[in-house]
């Protein structure tokens, strides 16, 4: 490794060492929140550590078997054993310590909502939902829905979701870490179930996804905040709640307007809009950063662009077309079925090309 690589892995390890320190002191967890961030911050940095610590014994053992080897023949193949493997544990401790993103061991807030195709984009809609549902239960993620509104053929206008790591996330890599590139439009090809013609349609729908903002991330002045409570409505706008249960938040500044009916009363409704309008707001603040800084598009993959078109699903062909990095598969109804591994695994591949390449210039 180069000097400046060299100090910045020094400066790892001694941030490991003391985040160890801490996480042995019962004080730490008098605060939940502050012990939680240092446990995701030491999961992040473990990987980089024992990956250091087996290079730095692998050159001790290497040492030690050159010593011996002209007295014993099998020290000397234990010898080339540990050269050969050593420069797969230094590209490994490379690519770990490749700048990763901050939000990588967050949780997320998810909205799907239905876009140009009328009932067939609601449908759709709802098609994603369902597959990123199946996706998350396969993961072991824990989902909490805040907020869906269907229509009246069984699609969703829009859903919120909240996705969350069971635990500490293993290596710091949370919901995020996965789910940040699914943000974007989704296109959909298909012969519609509200088509009597048997014509393929396009349709259309939107991803959004934000790392789920801590009270440490961005502080809500309650006072700039419009709170608006009213009845809750189901398909069609029927009335389906007789209390006035459903909130809607305004964020008076920004214009920011979150609502929520799902919850069971006023007041957890009223908190699980606060969850997205933080989450929103946060997501906000990181591209308006972002774009002045220069870096709009901080990464080819994971794009800033809300509204550009992401990917294709066209059923006739039963084909899966990501096209931000070219990637086509022939298994779109494993897909929606929720068996996303495989694109999601090309996806972080790209990016991780993408950030090393970033790393050498």
């Amino acid at each position: 490794m180069s000097t400046a690589a060299d100090n910045r892995l020094a400066s790892l390890l001694a941030e490991f060492s003391d985040l160890e320190a801490q996480m042995g002191d019962p004080a730490l967890h008098a605060d939940p929140a502050q012990a939680k961030r240092v446990g995701r911050r030491y999961a992040e940095l473990t990987p980089i550590a024992k990956t250091a610590a087996d290079i730095s014994q692998a050159k001790e053992d290497l040492e030690t078997a050159t010593e011996l080897a002209s007295e014993d023949a099998e020290f000397a193949e234990e010898a080339e054993r540990i050269k050969a493997n050593l420069p797969g544990l230094e590209s490994k401790l490379a690519e770990l310590m490749i700048p990763r993103d901050p939000d990588d061991s967050k949780d997320v807030i998810m909205e799907i909502k239905a876009g140009a195709g009328g009932e067939e984009s609601g449908l759709f809609a709802g098609d994603l939902l369902r597959m990123y549902l199946r996706y998350f239960e396969q993961a072991g993620y824990a989902v909490e829905v805040i907020g869906r509104a269907e229509t009246d053929l069984g699609g969703i206008k829009d859903a919120s979701i909240a996705v969350r790591t069971k635990g500490t996330p293993e290596g710091g890599n949370g919901v995020w870490s996965v789910m940040k590139f699914e943000g974007g439009v989704h296109r959909v090809q298909r012969v519609p179930a509200t088509e009597s013609q048997g014509r393929v349609h396009t349709s259309a729908a939107a991803v959004v996804v934000m790392p789920e903002a801590e009270e440490v991330d961005l502080e809500l002045n309650m006072n700039d905040i419009r709170v608006d409570v009213y009845r809750s409505s189901g398909p069609g706008g029927q009335s389906v709640n007789t209390t006035d249960s459903a909130v809607r938040l305004t964020h008076e500044p920004t214009g920011v307007v979150v609502t929520s009916q799902d919850q069971k009363s006023q007041l957890q409704n009223k908190e699980a809009a606060l969850r997205v309008l933080r989450a929103r707001l946060l997501a906000k603040q990181q591209e308006e950063a972002a774009a002045a800084a220069g870096e709009a598009r901080r990464s080819q993959v994971r794009t800033a662009d809300r509204s550009e078109r992401i990917r294709t699903y066209n059923f006739p062909q039963n084909r899966l077309t990501d096209h931000r990095i070219g990637y086509t598969a022939y298994n779109l109804d494993h897909v929606m079925n929720g068996e996303l591994t495989e694109m999601f695994e090309a996806l972080q591949a790209a990016d991780r090309a993408e950030r090393m390449a970033g790393t050498d210039a």
